[in-house]
């Protein structure tokens, strides 16, 4: 992952008060901007296992909603399709968490 690249600051001050706030976002909100990134990306997994389970095998709801859905869940038909059948364990989603350290 590389480094954000900022515009240009005019003055020592406004470089003080960005990396503060760089400071203070990764103290207080870096880790809730992950949860809801992690939260957003189950709930669109379990929207499209609703919606097109039947691709994966899982028929859940009648044809004529799926295909009015299509082509907006199209892009994202295969990232879905290898998300949901890859292989993981049981502790997977939480491997990376640091809580209670």
């Amino acid at each position: 992952m590389t480094a954000p690249t900022y515009p240009p600051e005019r003055s020592s001050l406004q470089r003080a008060l960005r990396a503060l706030r760089d400071f203070l976002y990764g103290m207080l909100g870096y880790e809730l901007a992950q949860h809801a990134l992690e939260m957003r990306s189950s709930i669109e997994a379990l929207f499209m296992l609703a919606t097109f389970g039947d691709i994966l095998g899982v028929p859940v709801l009648p044809p004529y909603y799926n295909l009015r859905l299509l082509p907006y869940v199209v892009p994202n038909i295969s990232t879905w399709k290898r998300r949901v059948l890859r292989e993981r364990e049981f502790t997977d989603e939480h491997d990376y968490h640091l809580h209670g350290l």
